[in-house]
């Protein structure tokens, strides 16, 4: 019997949401292999990413030797780079589906248009105040994380991996990656949800409610700090520049692409390539669930899984009273 979708929402995807297969019992091999599948081809966020890093590594990004001595010139154009990335794939992204509309209302979860105005907003509207803190404080402190780690990895403080070394690790670290992300955002959450931490720096991602591609990065700089911190494992764990890049423009890019607000990019009348998560777009709406992703269940294992149904609905705002004390 089909599960009743939530009321209030443009579009829903299949209800209800599912984590992923290699966390469901009994284990079946084949959605195991699918999930995979689906997660980097044909075409996927992580795969573009991927793609990306090997360009910035090849033909934007400073020699090794060259970042063993901080300066200027190759701090700058760094910062160039990655300011020129974020402002490609957000403003392509708002552009395309809000300025455009190209894809009408196809897929859109929030019925409701990105608010123009609002006094919660530092520069009076979601868009305006979300570029701001995205290309000002977003941009610049993943920048540093950068310059800090070519910094460390040319003076030999981080350890090193080279292709000729262990080429299997090498390729692997491209799939743990985002798994890392996944344990590693969960945990960050939760601890900017204390309510201390809430009020003082994660508010101002709550600001948006409703999301659009520059909401991701949109961030106080102190939860950027943390938020990016992801990738001083580093420091213990050997990774190649080429894995540092992809590390970050991980965090940086799909912060916006999952914050589309639509579920997918549609080309002939199909959704080729999967964006904004109704998984993540239901904590933007309810607050207080859906904290992690689908690729590690630390949400169900706690209580606090929104799986897009009403009957979860129900759990969530029952929680939601015990929380607050109704």
């Amino acid at each position: 019997m089909p599960e009743t979708p939530l009321k209030g929402w443009n579009h829903t995807p299949a209800v209800p949401l599912e984590v992923s297969p290699f966390f469901q019992w009994p284990l079946r091999p084949m959605r195991m292999l699918a999930w995979v599948w689906q997660s980097w081809f044909l075409i996927s966020e992580r795969l573009i990413v991927v793609g990306i890093a090997c360009v910035s590594f090849y033909w934007f990004q400073p020699p090794l030797e060259v970042t063993r001595t901080l300066g200027f010139d190759w701090i700058a154009q760094m910062f160039v780079r990655n300011l020129a990335l974020m402002t490609f794939v957000a403003g392509g992204l708002h552009l395309y589906f809000y300025t455009f509309t190209q894809q009408g209302q196809r897929l859109k979860y929030d019925p409701r248009p990105l608010m123009k105005n609002g006094k919660q907003f530092t520069l009076g509207g979601q868009i305006r105040d979300n570029m701001f803190w995205t290309l000002a404080s977003g941009v610049t402190i993943w920048t540093a994380y950068e310059v800090l780690m070519f910094w460390a990895m040319a003076n030999g403080y981080a350890p090193m991996l080279t292709w000729a070394a262990n080429p299997v690790w090498f390729v692997a670290l491209f799939v743990v990656i985002p798994i890392w992300e996944s344990f590693y955002f969960y945990w960050i959450h939760r601890f900017l949800h204390i309510p201390f931490f809430y009020k003082h720096v994660h508010a101002l991602h709550h600001r948006n409610i409703n999301v659009g591609p520059w909401s991701g990065l949109s961030m106080h700089p102190v939860e950027h700090v943390i938020f990016l911190g992801s990738v001083l494992v580093h420091w213990v764990v050997a990774a190649h520049p080429i894995h540092i890049l992809y590390h970050l423009q991980y965090y940086t890019l799909t912060a916006a692409t999952t914050h589309t607000g639509f579920e997918g990019l549609i080309v002939k009348d199909e959704n080729r390539l999967k964006l904004g998560t109704f998984h993540h777009q239901m904590h933007h709406r309810y607050f207080e669930c859906n904290y992690g992703s689908l690729e590690l269940p630390w949400d169900k294992w706690f209580g606090s899984f929104h799986d897009g149904t009403q009957a979860a609905d129900a759990k969530i705002k029952e929680r939601r009273k015990r929380m607050t004390g109704g």
